[in-house]
C-alpha cells in the first residue's frame, strides 16, 4: 500500500539547528528515543507524528523499533516484512520502507509460540522461552540494523515496546533501555492519562528504571488527554516536581484518525464489548452494516480502515453467532494461524452462522487466511502451520488449499479480470496491494491477474468468486485501499453516498491532523535542545 506522503513539501524550521558538523550521510545520526509506560500509550502514532514534523522541515529524518510483536505487517520493497507501524512512520518522514526499520518482527500463533521474522525473512518458530535464548545473536542484528540507519541519516527516531520497566523481562532487553543506551539517546518517556493513574504511569516507570537509565530521560510525555489541557497545569508541576524531567507536551485525544494500528488490542477491545468501530454507530441510519469476524489469531486487519472511514458504513467485529446478526456482508480476515482460527469458527458456531448466510444470498469475503477458509479443504502435511494434517472448509468456493515452506510477500499490481457480477464494474482497472502468505490454492475460476510482484512482470491469477458475485476471496491485502474498487463493491451491497472517501485523500488528512495536533502541543524548542544538545 502507498500511504502517498511527500518527503519534498518541506517547510522552513529546525534543519537550522543542526550544528553544521553534524550534517551529511558521513556523520552519525542524532537520536530520539520514544518509550511508554504501558503497551498502547500511544508511542507508535507519536513517532509516526515526529517523523513528519522533522521530515517537513527538511530534516533527514528515518524511524525504527529493534523489536515489534505483531501480526499487522507490512510489505518492503524487496518483499521483506516490517511492522506496519513502522511502514507507517517510513511513510510519514517520506521514505520507503526498509527491513532495518524493523529487524525483528514477531508474530504470534498461538499463546507460546510465535514466528520470528529476521530483517524481513521468516528465522524460526520459537516457543516463548526458546526465543529469549537467542537474544544475544538478534542483539547483533539490532545494532546493525541502527547503525546502518544512523549513518544515512541525521535523526533516527526510535520506539521501544511495552514497558522498560518489566522487570522479570528486563534482562534479556533488546527493545527498549538496551537499545537507549546503546545509543546514549535522549529518552521520552509517554503515559496514557485516558487509562487513568497518569501519576503512577509515569513516575513508577522513572522510579523503577536503573540510575543511568533514568539519567537518559529527558522528557515526559502525557498523552491521550480529553478536554481542557489548562486543567492539567497542576498535574504538570506534581509530575516535574517528583520526577525532576520536564513534561513536554499534553497531547489530546484525537479521534477517527484514519490511520492503521499498530496491532488489534483496539479490535480485540471492540470485539470483547461489540462495540463498533466505524465513525457510524450501529442502528444511527448507517446504509451497510459490515462484520468482520475477530479470529484470535487476527492479521492485516487494517484491510478493513478504508471501509470504516467511508460515511454511512458501520463496521464492527464478531467473535460470535448473537455478535454476527444480519449483516449486510461478513469479512474473513487475514489470520496469522488459518486451520486454529478455522477450528474457533465451528467451536463458536460461526462456521455454520457463515454457511447459513451465504447460502441464504449474503455476501461473503475472504482474503488471504480468510479465502483460504471458504474453499473446499487446507491441507498441511508438512505441518508448516500446526499438527493438523488439514481441515474440510467452509466450502463455500471451490478451492483448495495447500501449505508449503515457502512463503510469498509481495508488493503487487493486479487487475479484474471478465467475470459476472459486481466485478465488471473496475474491470481492467489497476488495482495496487500486497501479498503474505503461505501455501497456494488452486481450483475454481479467477477473477484477478497480478501483473507484478516487487516491480517484476508477472502473471498470476488469483481469486475465487461465485458465479452470482456474492462470495469472494483472493489473496490481495490492501484491495479496499483501491477506491473504485472499494466504492463498487459497496454499491453493490446496496450503499449509495454521494460523499465517496478517497482513501488517499483521508489518509493525508488524518497525518496532517495528527502531526498538527502533537507539534502544537509539544514545546518544540526544548525537544530540539535535548535532541541538538544546542540552547535556544
Amino acid at each position: 500500500m502507498s500511504y502517498g506522503v511527500n518527503r519534498n513539501n518541506e517547510m522552513p524550521g529546525y534543519r537550522h539547528l543542526i550544528p553544521h558538523d553534524q550534517r551529511g550521510s558521513s556523520v552519525t545520526a542524532k537520536t530520539l528515543m520514544v518509550v511508554g509506560s504501558t503497551s498502547s500509550a500511544g508511542k507508535s502514532l507519536l513517532v509516526t507524528a515526529l517523523c513528519r514534523i522533522f521530515a517537513r522541515r527538511g530534516v533527514r529524518v528515518t524511524p525504527f523499533k529493534a523489536q515489534n510483536m505483531s501480526n499487522n505487517a507490512a510489505v518492503c520493497p524487496d518483499g521483506g516484512e516490517i511492522g506496519r507501524a513502522q511502514a507507517l512512520q517510513a511513510a510519514a518522514a517520506g521514505l520507503t520502507p526498509t527491513v532495518d526499520m524493523n529487524p525483528i518482527l514477531i508474530k504470534p500463533e498461538a499463546d507460546s509460540r510465535s514466528q520470528v521474522i529476521l530483517m524481513g525473512r521468516p528465522w524460526a518458530t520459537l516457543q516463548a522461552k526458546t526465543y529469549y535464548t537467542k537474544k544475544a545473536l538478534l542483539w547483533e542484528h539490532v545494532t546493525a540494523s541502527l547503525d546502518r540507519l544512523r549513518a544515512s541519516s541525521e535523526l533516527v527516531i526510535i520506539e521501544g515496546a511495552g514497558s522498560p520497566t518489566e522487570l522479570n523481562l528486563k534482562q534479556g532487553d533488546i527493545v527498549n533501555m538496551a537499545v537507549a543506551r546503546y545509543a546514549q539517546s535522549p529518552t521520552l518517556l509517554v503515559g496514557d492519562i485516558d487509562r487513568g493513574g497518569i501519576f503512577a504511569q509515569l513516575l513508577g516507570t522513572l522510579w523503577l528504571l536503573e540510575p543511568q537509565e533514568r539519567a537518559l530521560i529527558r522528557g515526559l510525555v502525557v498523552n491521550k488527554f480529553r478536554g481542557d489541557a489548562s486543567l492539567f497545569e497542576d498535574g504538570i508541576r506534581i509530575l516535574e516536581q517528583k520526577g525532576n524531567v520536564p513534561v513536554i507536551g499534553v497531547i489530546p485525544h484525537l479521534k477517527k484518525l484514519n490511520l492503521p494500528d499498530e496491532d488489534a488490542v483496539i479490535i480485540e477491545q471492540a470485539a470483547s464489548i461489540g462495540r463498533t468501530t466505524a465513525g457510524v454507530t450501529a442502528g444511527s441510519g448507517a446504509q451497510i452494516d459490515i462484520a468482520v469476524l475477530a479470529f484470535p489469531r487476527l492479521a492485516n486487519f487494517d484491510d478493513f480502515d478504508p471501509l470504516k472511514a467511508e460515511k454511512m458504513i458501520n463496521l464492527r467485529y464478531a467473535s460470535s453467532p448473537a455478535e454476527l446478526k444480519t449483516p449486510h456482508a461478513i469479512l474473513l480476515p487475514g489470520t496469522k494461524s488459518t486451520l486454529a482460527d478455522l477450528e474457533w469458527m465451528r467451536q463458536t458456531g460461526l462456521a455454520e452462522a457463515v454457511n447459513h448466510f451465504a447460502r441464504s444470498g449474503g455476501a461473503v469475503v475472504g482474503i488471504c487466511g480468510g479465502y483460504q477458509m471458504l474453499g473446499k479443504r487446507i491441507e498441511d502435511p508438512l505441518h508448516v502451520e500446526s499438527d493438523l494434517a488439514g481441515l474440510d472448509g467452509l466450502g463455500l468456493l471451490p478451492i483448495s488449499t495447500r501449505f508449503s515452506t515457502e512463503k510469498a510477500t509481495f508488493q503487487v499490481q493486479a487487475h479484474v479480470l471478465e467475470c459476472s457480477g459486481w466485478p465488471s464494474a473496475v474491470k481492467s482497472m489497476p488495482l495496487s496491494g500486497y501479498e503474505i502468505h503461505t501455501g497456494d490454492s488452486h481450483g475454481g475460476t479467477p477473477w484477478v491477474v497480478i501483473d507484478r510482484r516487487n516491480a517484476n512482470p508477472v502473471h498470476v491469477p488469483d481469486g475465487c468468486i461465485s458465479a452470482d458475485g456474492k462470495v469472494w476471496g483472493c489473496y490481495l491485502h490492501g484491495l479496499f485501499a483501491n477506491d473504485n474498487f472499494r466504492h463498487a463493491w459497496l454499491r453493490s451491497l446496496g450503499w449509495q453516498s454521494e460523499e465517496a472517501i478517497s482513501q488517499a485523500d483521508s489518509f493525508r488528512q488524518s497525518l496532517e491532523t495528527l502531526v498538527d495536533s502533537v507539534e502544537s502541543a509539544m514545546n518544540m524548542d526544548l525537544l530540539n535542545q535535548i535532541i541538538w544538545n544546542t540552547q535556544q
